[in-house]
């Protein structure tokens, strides 16, 4: 099994999503990566350390102008204004701790022949042990299942993590290319 050695903490803020990292070797090397609601660009980061072009999108103009230190960083509220990236497509797209659902179709979309879906988020019982609360914000049982049913899911989990206590949903979910080996190999490797 090969490693991947990076100066990026485990813990913290700054540090890539455990899940994220886990499953990183499922983009196709070289691939543009974009992280959706990226904040600072943690995951632009430490794609751009695995040789990945990114491009980031988030509202706040602060946090587009530290993610523009990694790659491309468009400034769009996405929630209320159109798609900025109708049309373009990425080796992976990554969304954590965001969920906004008029826009899964649009996020779905973007993941190119070969190309992963990275996504995690908070999911219902997450109002018992903290914020996020409210139902806009928690993804109902099995509902990344269905938004990704186009892709092929390599990975997902629905449960509760500890430290910090909360209840998430994560799918790594590849677009399987029409002209690719039958079947497909996605190697299930343990986090290094």
């Amino acid at each position: 099994m090969n490693f991947i050695a990076t100066p990026f903490p485990a813990r913290g803020p700054d540090a890539p999503s455990e899940w994220v990292r886990r499953w990183s070797h499922l983009v196709p090397s070289g691939a543009p990566v974009l992280d959706v609601a990226c904040g600072a660009g943690r995951h632009l980061r430490w794609f751009q350390a695995l040789g990945h072009p990114v491009t980031g999108i988030d509202r706040d103009p602060l946090a587009v102008q530290a993610a523009a230190q990694a790659g491309e960083a468009i400034e769009a509220d996405i929630e209320n204004g159109p798609w900025p990236l109708a049309g373009r497509t990425f080796g992976a797209v990554v969304v954590t701790h965001y969920l906004w659902r008029p826009l899964l179709p649009a996020i779905v979309q973007c993941v190119a022949p070969g190309g992963v879906l990275l996504y995690e988020t908070f999911a219902q019982g997450n109002e018992t042990v903290g914020r996020p609360a409210r139902p806009n914000f928690l993804l109902r049982p099995g509902e990344l299942l269905g938004a990704c049913a186009g892709l092929r899911v390599v990975a997902y989990e629905d449960g509760f993590l500890d430290d910090p206590a909360r209840f998430v949903q994560r799918i790594a979910g590849v677009r399987v290319p029409t002209d690719g080996p039958s079947p497909a190999r996605h190697p299930l490797r343990a986090l290094s």
